[in-house]
């Protein structure tokens, strides 16, 4: 029986947190953990964690919103550090179908008994609405005849995946120790790119057909600055680019970045057409943050960076007891040297 660890990451969604919750515990394959990460919540979702989930999650509250990238980064270092076998990583808002983890375990049994160790495995994402969302990147690697390989495991309902969200997505313990956390510095939109197209550069992840869960999203669709409406979330649009240009820069290279920076000063001399100015700066601060950013990527049993973190409810972990400052980069850090 493989020990799996769900990771949570909330912010300010208390009501869509106990729906999650309610799902997790549900599953037919039950979870030997639940780590909750309260990014900082003002709704009072760490009262609601402790009124009904008390005895049944580890909550950690941060003092200070640290971004999706940071609360993965100390989630999935919480859960490593339980001795979980697997790692089930999910936002506030998705909600898992009843049989979900035991599809994705299944999986992992089957790809085991073909001598296959996926990077990671995922759930088929929907939005209220029916529609697939959160669409992971086939990996297209070629077989030994020269041929794509994807529809190699058709019959099982599993295909070969590269980037992917982290939306009900579970990850081996040996994918953390090999390739180590997402980046906390990334702080919001991308961290889960780069985290999966890292771990996947020697052998891909799956989507699995059989695990569904129900995505939803407060904005559905691309993210996009000209449309966004949302003072915070517009600001948020700053690292959106930077942290493009930075994988950009370490995973496709410089034409892949000047191509990049063509679209996004064009999208700013736009902006600024439209009397935009102030998303205009946005668009160009991140290009710019861009070309210098290296963020560290730490191993998953190396000292926290993350401070103000308070334990509330649960079994305490080590790392939550030790929290204290460290710049360690993970040994097989591959960032770019620009």
């Amino acid at each position: 029986m493989s020990k799996v660890c769900a990771v949570v990451i909330t912010y300010n969604r208390r009501e869509l947190l106990d729906e999650c919750l309610q799902a997790i515990t549900a599953q037919t394959y039950p979870c030997d953990h639940i780590v909750v990460i309260d990014n900082a919540s003002t709704d009072g979702t760490a009262e609601m964690v402790k009124e009904r989930w008390a005895g049944r999650t580890d909550l950690h509250v941060l003092t200070k919103n640290i971004g999706a990238a940071g609360g993965y980064n100390l989630g999935m270092r919480l859960a490593y550090q339980t001795g979980a076998d697997h790692v089930w990583v999910m936002d506030d808002d998705v909600m898992p179908e009843p049989d979900a983890l035991a599809a994705l375990l299944a999986a992992a049994e089957t790809l085991d008994g073909r001598g296959i160790t996926p990077a990671f495995l995922t759930s088929v994402a929907r939005a209220p609405g029916g529609a697939v969302t959160n669409v992971p990147e086939m990996d297209r690697r070629l077989n030994a005849l020269a041929y794509e390989n994807w529809p190699d495991l058709l019959n099982h309902g599993l295909v070969p995946v590269t980037r992917a969200a982290l939306v009900s997505n579970l990850i081996p313990r040996a994918t953390l120790t090999q390739h180590g956390l997402p980046i906390a510095g990334m702080f919001i939109w991308g961290e889960d790119s780069e985290f999966t197209l890292r771990v996947t550069r020697e052998r891909p992840g799956y989507i699995v057909g059989a695990s569904r869960a129900l995505h939803v999203r407060q904005l559905a669709g691309v993210l996009d600055i000209r449309t966004e409406r949302n003072p915070a979330r517009i600001g948020y649009h700053f690292h959106r680019i930077r942290n493009d240009v930075y994988m950009k820069r370490r995973f496709e290279g410089s034409r892949s970045v000047a191509r990049l920076m063509r679209r996004q000063v064009t999208l700013a001399l736009r902006l600024c057409q439209e009397q935009e100015f102030a998303k205009a700066r946005i668009v160009l601060r991140g290009l710019m943050a861009g070309l210098s950013f290296n963020p560290p990527i730490e191993a998953a049993d190396a000292p926290c960076t993350i401070a103000g973190v308070r334990h509330v409810a649960g079994e305490p972990q080590v790392a939550a007891a030790a929290l204290a400052p460290a710049e360690q980069a993970f040994p097989n850090d591959l960032r770019p040297a620009v």
